[in-house]
């Protein structure tokens, strides 16, 4: 389970922080155990995120299965996706 409020607040870090590596890096080491994933937005097509940015979106993971799968369920997420949007 992640709270809604605690997506907000890695929102408005990645947002002092921007988006990169570096950035899911300091994520991972400051909520840990959630699990944090980095991707280009477009590879994420067909999906609604959970927080939307310009230029990032979050979804959430649900990873209680064998695979890991999108989710706007907070309850059962384990994860976000950070998923960086390039300007056209």
């Amino acid at each position: 389970m992640i709270a809604i409020e605690q997506v907000q607040e890695i929102a408005t870090k990645i947002e002092i922080l921007g988006v990169d590596d570096t950035t899911v890096s300091i994520l991972r080491e400051q909520y840990k155990p959630i699990h944090f994933t980095y991707c280009m937005d477009d590879d994420l097509p067909n999906n609604s995120p959970v927080i939307e940015h310009n230029s990032f979106n979050l979804y959430l993971i649900d990873g209680r299965e064998h695979c890991l799968c999108l989710t706007n369920d907070y309850d059962a997420a384990t994860g976000i996706v950070v998923a960086e949007i390039i300007p056209d």
